[in-house]
């Protein structure tokens, strides 16, 4: 029985990655298309989902599903991951970045009250993270303000991924200290 496209892809076949493309590049496109709002942004795509299958090619099982399955679903998960991104792009975009970092709410999103309350936990928040180790502050930043992945975040610093993980768990514990120390009612609920 001869080896698929995505076992000659594991094992390193150079003629494996044209294979790869000739047969499942239209599939891959179709998706890609489907979920992106211009062509541009569906050939970023089509790069970051063939990357994906390279990368997961090793993984594939043909007793748990076929090439075609196996190539679809990676190209869905991205595609997803990335419709997740842009929207917190839009939501981040939505609002207006201050030089200090504190978030203030876009026009109509809060009025008043409302919006002295955002603006003000916005501003003890970014007090806080300017209190944290530069390391921290920065894979947070990244993290945090362009919604950057640990991976990305990993790929960008040029630190190892273990390491932007521990720098973002120990600095979100250090901002929780850091907020509930601050608040007279006590410890705020910042995500760990």
């Amino acid at each position: 029985m001869a080896e698929s496209i995505l076992q000659r892809v594991a094992a390193g076949d150079p003629g494996a990655v044209q294979d790869a493309l000739d047969r499942y590049g239209g599939l891959v496109w179709s998706l890609a298309r489907r979920f992106s709002y211009d062509q541009a942004e569906a050939e970023d795509a089509v790069q970051e989902i063939f990357i994906d299958v390279w990368k997961s090619a090793g993984r594939f099982d043909e007793s748990v599903a076929s090439e075609p399955t196996f190539v679809a679903m990676i190209a869905r998960r991205r595609l997803i991951d990335r419709r997740r991104r842009a929207s917190r792009r839009q939501e981040v975009a939505g609002s207006r970045i201050t030089a200090d970092g504190a978030a203030v709410a876009a026009e109509g999103a809060a009025q008043g009250k409302d919006l002295v309350e955002v603006g003000e936990e916005a501003a003890r928040a970014a007090a806080a993270l300017r209190e944290l180790r530069e390391d921290q502050q920065r894979v947070l930043r990244l993290s945090i303000y362009q919604g950057l992945s640990h991976e990305r975040i990993a790929e960008a610093t040029g630190l190892p991924l273990g390491t932007v993980k521990t720098h973002v768990r120990r600095g979100l514990m250090r901002l929780r200290e850091i907020l509930g120390a601050a608040r007279p009612d006590g410890p705020v609920g910042v995500p760990t």
